[in-house]
C-alpha cells in the first residue's frame, strides 16, 4: 500500500521527486567510491585501464554534484548515512578489483545496469511532472549507458563468474541504496508505480 504524505497529488509528486534526488545522489556517491577503490588497485595491477576508470569516476563526481545542486529548489536533502556508502562503495570496488580486470568490468556492468533501470522508471515518472529534472536525468543516463557499453566491450570472458556475480552485485547495489536511504527507494518505486496506474 502506498504511504500518503499529504492530501494533494502535487504534494505526493513533490515527495517522490525529493526521494528520487536522495536516491540518485546516494547512488552516485557510492559509484564515486567504487571507482576510486578500483583505480587505487588498478594503478598497481592494471595501469592500462586506469584512464578509462578515471574518466568514468569524473562523470560520477559530476552527476553527484548535479543532483546535490538540484536538491534545494525541491526541498530535498542528501541521505544521512553517506558514511555507509563511503565504506560499502569502497569495499565493493576494492574486492572486485582484486578479482581482476574482468571483475572490474563485471562490477561496472552490474552497477550501471541497476542505475539504468532506476533512471528509466524515474524518467517515465518525471516526463510530465518536472521537465527540468527529467532533462537532467536524461543527460546523465546517456553517460551511464556509455559506461555500461564500455564495461561490456572490455570484458574478456562471460563464464560462470559473470553469471554468478552480475546478479549478486546488482542486488548489493539495490540493497545499499535501500539501506542508505532508509527504504526511501522502495517508497519511491511504489509511488512511481501508483502514478502509472492512476
Amino acid at each position: 500500500m502506498l504511504r500518503m504524505s499529504g492530501t494533494s497529488g502535487k504534494h505526493d509528486t513533490a515527495l517522490t521527486v525529493r526521494r528520487i534526488l536522495k536516491v540518485n545522489h546516494a547512488g552516485e556517491f557510492g559509484a564515486v567510491r567504487i571507482y576510486g577503490a578500483q583505480i587505487w588497485v588498478a594503478r598497481w595491477l592494471f595501469p592500462d585501464i586506469v584512464p578509462a576508470l578515471q574518466e568514468m569516476r569524473e562523470d560520477e563526481i559530476d552527476h553527484c554534484r548535479l543532483f546535490k545542486e538540484a536538491m534545494p529548489a525541491r526541498n530535498a536533502k542528501p541521505c544521512r548515512v553517506m558514511a555507509f556508502w563511503s565504506l560499502g562503495g569502497f569495499l565493493l570496488g576494492f574486492l572486485t578489483a582484486l578479482g581482476g580486470r574482468n571483475m572490474i568490468w563485471i562490477c561496472t556492468e552490474a552497477v550501471e545496469s541497476t542505475v539504468h533501470r532506476h533512471l528509466e522508471d524515474q524518467l517515465a515518472f518525471l516526463q510530465t511532472k518536472d521537465s527540468e529534472l527529467h532533462k537532467l536525468i536524461a543527460s546523465i543516463q546517456e553517460q551511464e549507458l556509455a559506461h555500461l557499453l564500455e564495461a561490456e566491450k572490455n570484458q574478456t570472458a562471460r563464464g560462470s563468474g559473470y553469471r554468478l556475480l552480475l546478479p549478486i552485485i546488482g542486488f548489493l547495489t539495490d540493497l545499499m541504496i535501500w539501506l542508505s536511504t532508509w527504504g526511501d527507494s522502495s517508497w519511491m518505486r511504489a509511488e512511481m508505480a501508483n502514478s502509472k496506474s492512476a
